[in-house]
């Protein structure tokens, strides 16, 4: 990548890069197509990720092992009249993959149990006592959702009483596989090579494929026949898009196509919980990808955190609106309450991970803090130091439990499966970019040394690498509102297919100031007078932000960061969120 604009060390001390040769300011189409091929597309495929379907990107399920099998079971289990418990996770990607499966089954005539974990007395994923309860609630089959690729005892526990059980994961897989009647997972290490091209599917997507394969079963077996209707399948796409987004899964390809087609049909609000709590959110305007992220996700996963597991999975699935009004205001309300946790961790956890700044991996713990925000305190602490941070809350016992996120370029779910695997875990998994954990007693330093170990190369060669990657050029005056609309054309962006960063100037700042919680919000000045709205979030501390309030009048400037509406003002101007500033 060739050096933007001359800027080898910027104010925040990292050189600007293009992310693909650039040749000048870029417009309409030919903006679209450098922000798909900065992407990773190909020039030849670039038709198709214009306006990414459903149909040009779905795979044959029947590419992922075990799909046929799990797809068969459970459509026995619908003709035969069996009962299905649903057993999920209790994050958004799986309260989504539980809903959704619910949702798909009452569809079909077939009311299912449906079983969430409490994170703090039960912990992640599926415990022989809740599988073998289940069997004696009267369940013939379980799909589990978002977890069970590693539980081994759970398992084996269910087999003993005659409970099939199918499961439905994306997490990372060891080499040998619990026992089961069906486990898909496109992270199988057995898996084809179509089947692992998707291993950033979240879960919810691997559920909707689960869909699409069982109701081709059952349209082979002439269940929707004589006046019956089949479901539609892409009804449910406004929870495949959520959970998609939510647990930061790749926006490649077939993510991609869920989030772009699952925004339209949650703007049509059919779904009563979503509505419902996009009402508590605030949020006046169809969702947006960032909403789903920032609004809609954490609201959600506060039932999970720090109130009952179910209480997602019951808003995405009623069909009374009083209840979903009820259910999405005691979401609202938890979101408040988790916030206030969050920040009390992370102060603490911060003072700890100032003292290890430089270290390849922030790994703090400490009795009394709520599992329920590490795994956010942990991503809080990744942006903050710009590595891998993994956050363990001790318990009673003197087991921690821990939750850690990371960079890309490194794949902390396989190393904390390594650590596992070594004996230095009783439990843990996870994917490249996030992973969970509980160590045994007197465990976290031993885990420091191992991780420190195995990731220090990757997190080195991934820091090495970094530069702000910019897309394009424009001038002052270009920083408007049909700019924002040029580049959400490439949309939707997030995870894997960032938001595009533009450069402008050069010009004087003017009107600089501090507003908010520690923002720098100032007006940008070109040489043609013309001029645009900045601000940089949480910089007045930082030496990006004291550069940018102490500039001289007779400073050029060079900002870069991403375009957006000014939403405070109707929506009909354009501001720049700024990333970092060069002097010109």
């Amino acid at each position: 990548m060739s050096v933007a604009l001359g800027v080898e060390s910027s104010i925040s001390g990292q050189p600007w890069r293009w992310r693909r040769s650039q040749d000048g300011e870029l417009t309409g189409d030919a903006l679209l197509d450098e922000l798909l091929l900065a992407r990773g597309v190909e020039r030849d495929d670039l038709a198709r990720h214009r306006a990414p379907t459903i149909r040009d990107f779905l795979p044959d399920p029947s590419a992922f092992r075990d799909m046929d099998k799990a797809a068969a079971r459970v459509a026995d289990a619908v003709e035969r009249g069996e009962t299905i418990a649903i057993f999920g996770d209790y994050d958004v990607d799986g309260a989504t993959s539980s809903a959704l499966l619910v949702l798909l089954l009452r569809r079909l005539g077939v009311q299912p149990i449906t079983y969430i974990p409490d994170r703090l007395m039960e912990g992640y994923g599926p415990s022989g006592a809740a599988l073998v309860g289940l069997k004696e609630r009267g369940a013939d089959l379980v799909v589990t959702v978002d977890c069970g690729a590693q539980a081994f005892e759970a398992l084996e526990a269910a087999h003993r009483v005659g409970l099939d059980v199918v499961v439905i994961d994306h997490h990372q897989c060891a080499s040998a596989l619990p026992l089961c009647h069906a486990l898909v997972n496109p992270n199988r290490l057995d898996e084809d090579a179509l089947g692992a091209a998707h291993g950033h599917v979240a879960a919810v997507g691997m559920a909707f494929l689960l869909g699409v394969a069982l109701l081709r079963e059952l349209r082979r077996r002439g269940r929707f026949g004589g006046g019956t209707p089949e479901p539609k399948l892409i009804d449910l796409l406004d929870l495949v898009a959520l959970g998609t987004v939510a647990d930061v899964a790749k926006l490649h390809s077939l993510n991609r196509a869920f989030v772009t087609q699952g925004l339209k049909v949650m703007a049509g609000r059919q779904n009563l919980g979503l509505a419902a709590l996009a009402e508590a959110a605030r949020l006046v305007k169809a969702p947006s990808c960032r909403d789903l992220g920032f609004a809609l996700g954490p609201r959600i996963n506060a039932g999970g955190r720090v109130g009952q597991a179910d209480l997602g999975v019951r808003l995405l699935t009623t069909d009374c609106p009083e209840e979903a009004r009820a259910l999405a205001a005691e979401l609202d309300r938890l979101n408040e309450e988790r916030r206030a946790i969050e920040m009390l961790v992370l102060e603490h956890a911060g003072e700890q991970a100032e003292q290890q700044a430089d270290a390849p991996l922030i790994l703090v713990s400490a009795p009394g803090w709520h599992p329920g925000v590490i795994g956010i305190v942990a991503s809080r602490l990744k942006e903050r130091f710009g590595r891998p941070a993994i956050v363990v809350a001790e318990v009673e016992d003197g087991t921690g439990k821990g939750s850690g996120r990371s960079i890309s370029g490194v794949d902390l779910g396989a190393a904390v499966l390594a650590a596992k695997d070594s004996g230095l875990l009783l439990a843990g998994g996870g994917h490249a970019m996030a992973a969970g954990l509980t160590a045994p007693q007197h465990g976290v330093e031993p885990l420091r040394a191992f991780l420190h170990q195995r990731l220090a190369a990757d997190v080195e060669r991934a820091r090495a690498g970094r530069a702000l990657l910019i897309d394009t050029l424009c001038a002052p005056r270009g920083v408007a509102a049909g700019l924002c609309d040029a580049l959400d054309s490439a949309g939707p962006y997030g995870a894997g297919w960032p938001s595009p960063r533009v450069a402008s100037g050069p010009a004087r700042l003017i009107k600089t100031g501090v507003v908010g919680n520690g923002h720098v919000r100032g007006l940008a000045c070109g040489e043609d007078g013309a001029s645009f709205k900045w601000i940089a979030f949480r910089a007045a501390d930082t030496a990006l932000g004291q550069a940018l309030l102490s500039s001289a009048s007779d400073h050029r400037w060079w900002l870069a960061g991403t375009i957006k509406r000014d939403e405070w003002n109707g929506g009909t101007a354009a501001e720049m969120h700024l990333d970092d500033a060069a002097l010109a």
